[in-house]
């Protein structure tokens, strides 16, 4: 009886664990149309920054990581197609620009009618450049589809190498489910998030000349006898649109009916690279927030050379005015910078003088030998203790010769007496 009650119980944990493995992952909670207020406001003496349209944003220095502008930017929000920032990256990482990719079936599944794409045809073959050129310019998501499989096998183990990139590059409110950024609700992430992917991104300089490009020619393939002629999205990247920002090197648009308007942006000026995110816009308005963040970034603070690194600040404060903090960062010391009491503004580095020690000769020799050199007393004295030494071996020398040949005229004597000795005897005989 106790046996056949075991195999019942173990029979319905194993129905239990079977239907517990069937249940779909619960997606994340994204509260489209939640407003949040922009919290670097409230930071004393902070620079004031304007509100935007978007419901989140972010405006961060892509040099020291201190973030200038914060309005929900760790919410997360559906990112539609700035996912392929990442796409991109990963190819990059992984595959060479001169690697053919040839088109499969599993391209086929995004070339929508409501999507970017390129209309890629299977079998057909194009560079990894031109592939990175449509992901970019055109946004085509049939393209991102074939990096997914080309690098990966597969979207499934492309994503989850999106996941683990993310993850190293301390993204903690992100994932991705798709190369694309086609609609699905766990697929996820947050302006934070996407700033420090981008970041990480326009450090490849391949990728800054990819997103840099605002018109590219995909010329005849194997299957497409036709010239095909890519123009940016991004408007601020765009000599010819109304909203071109001077500075700009360009970035990622987005739009889907569940993300509205999203975009990554990057812009220099006066020695600073400043990374702009906002997410969730009606058309026009990312833009005209991006224009606002940068020229509020730009205009308010300055980027601040420290030992070893570097920090953003206000314009109208100095780093003797920061706090700082220190932490071993292996044979260097970690100095964190943060305005105010604990508000991160930068990093540098120091190396820890290493005091000298008199007992140990090597420390004195290089002065020891260099000094004299400069010093014409000291060369007069040095030649003249040279002089005298090689007197006192000349000297010794010949005293030493001296007492050799005294001993040698003693032997020499002792010798002749002793053989005259002899013959006086033989002549007695």
């Amino acid at each position: 009886m106790k046996k056949k009650r075991y195999k019942k119980l173990t029979a319905i944990l194993a129905a239990v664990l079977l239907l517990c493995s069937g249940i779909p992952v619960m997606a994340a909670e994204v509260n489209n149309g939640t407003t949040y207020p922009v919290s670097t406001n409230a930071i004393a003496n902070w620079p004031q920054g304007p509100d935007t349209y978007s419901e989140t944003a972010v405006l961060m220095d892509a040099d020291t990581g201190a973030i200038l502008y914060n309005k929900g930017m760790d919410e997360k929000r559906y990112p539609a197609s700035i996912t392929k920032i990442m796409t991109a990256l990963l190819a990059l990482e992984h595959s060479g620009l001169d690697e053919e990719v040839t088109f499969t079936e599993e391209c086929l599944a995004d070339q929508t009618s409501d999507s970017g794409n390129l209309g890629m045809k299977v079998g057909e073959i194009l560079t990894m450049r031109q592939c990175l050129m449509a992901l970019m310019i055109r946004s085509a998501n049939d393209v991102a589809t074939q990096i997914a499989v080309h690098v990966a096998g597969s979207v499934s183990a492309f994503a989850d190498m999106m996941n683990q990139r993310a993850q190293e590059l301390g993204c903690v409110n992100t994932h991705f489910v798709n190369a694309s950024g086609m609609p699905d609700e766990n697929h996820y992430t947050t302006a934070h998030d996407m700033a420090l992917i981008f970041q990480q991104a326009i450090k490849n300089q391949d990728f800054l000349d990819i997103i840099g490009t605002q018109s590219f020619t995909i010329e005849p393939t194997n299957m497409n006898p036709e010239s095909r002629v890519l123009n940016t999205h991004h408007a601020l990247l765009s000599a010819a649109a109304p909203e071109h920002y001077d500075g700009c090197f360009g970035g990622k648009t987005g739009v889907t009916a569940a993300s509205k308007n999203t975009l990554v942006s990057g812009a220099a000026r006066n020695g600073m690279t400043l990374i702009a995110v906002a997410m969730r816009a009606d058309a026009g308005q990312v833009c005209q927030d991006h224009i606002n963040m940068f020229d509020y970034g730009f205009n308010n603070f300055q980027k601040v050379e420290v030992p070893g690194g570097a920090v953003t600040i206000p314009k109208d404060v100095q780093v003797s005015d920061l706090t700082t903090t220190e932490s071993a960062d292996g044979e260097a010391v970690r100095e964190t910078y943060y305005f105010g009491q604990d508000y991160f503004v930068g990093t540098g580095t120091k190396t820890e003088e290493v005091a000298q020690d008199t007992e140990e000769p090597e420390t004195l020799t290089p002065e020891v030998t260099v000094e004299p050199q400069n010093d014409p007393e000291n060369e007069t004295d040095t030649t003249g203790s040279a002089n005298l030494s090689q007197i006192y071996k000349i000297v010794i020398y010949i005293l030493a010769g001296l007492i050799g040949l005294t001993v040698l005229v003693t032997i020499i004597s002792a010798v002749r007496k002793r053989h005259r000795r002899k013959r006086r005897r033989k002549g007695r005989k």
